[in-house]
């Protein structure tokens, strides 16, 4: 179909030497919610934040661990069509880079249940954690925590990117699926 290209056939393939990236997506699915991706290891490490990341120590939020997602997706924006998995709009809520911040690989962190990062991004900046709940139901429930550190906000109010004006731009931007 003309103009429904999926993103991995217009970006260009990246070097494994390029800065790790990461990104998150504000997705209004069957409920809004916020998915946050490190690139590693030629993959976006994907985690759904159902009340979206905090610049606020204080508050600790849930990132449940999801399938690993291609690289190529992390510019995606458009509106995912009807009786497709996660159906519903995606925008780019914040993009940048991250490093780790403890030695080891990132790899070898996340499979131990902890890592520690800081992110360069147009909102999250600084110093953040992940860490697996050591007695989740599923294994995969993690909590990503903003630590204390110069840019911790704890005014900082989560803001939607879902606007109407933007919601009117992805639907120009993809145009909707045909049915047989």
């Amino acid at each position: 179909m003309e103009g429904s290209e999926r993103p991995d056939e217009k970006m260009p393939k990246r070097a494994a030497s390029d800065a790790q990236r990461f990104v998150v997506h504000e997705h209004k699915a069957t409920r809004l919610h916020y998915d946050f991706r490190l690139e590693m290891s030629g993959v976006l490490k994907s985690w759904a934040i159902p009340k979206g990341p905090s610049m606020n120590p204080a508050e600790k939020r849930l990132a449940v661990m999801v399938s690993d997602h291609p690289v190529e997706y992390i510019d995606f924006e458009g509106i995912i069509p009807e009786g497709s998995y996660g159906a519903g709009p995606v925008v780019v809520w914040d993009h940048g880079t991250y490093e780790p911040t403890e030695a080891g690989g990132a790899e070898k962190q996340l499979g131990a249940g902890k890592f520690a990062f800081t992110l360069k991004g147009g909102k999250l900046k600084g110093a953040f954690a992940l860490a697996r709940f050591a007695r989740g139901e599923t294994g995969k429930e993690w909590l990503l925590m903003k630590k204390k550190d110069e840019q911790a906000d704890p005014s900082w109010t989560l803001k939607s990117e879902l606007t109407p004006k933007r919601l009117k731009e992805l639907v120009v931007k993809i145009p909707p699926c045909e049915t047989s």
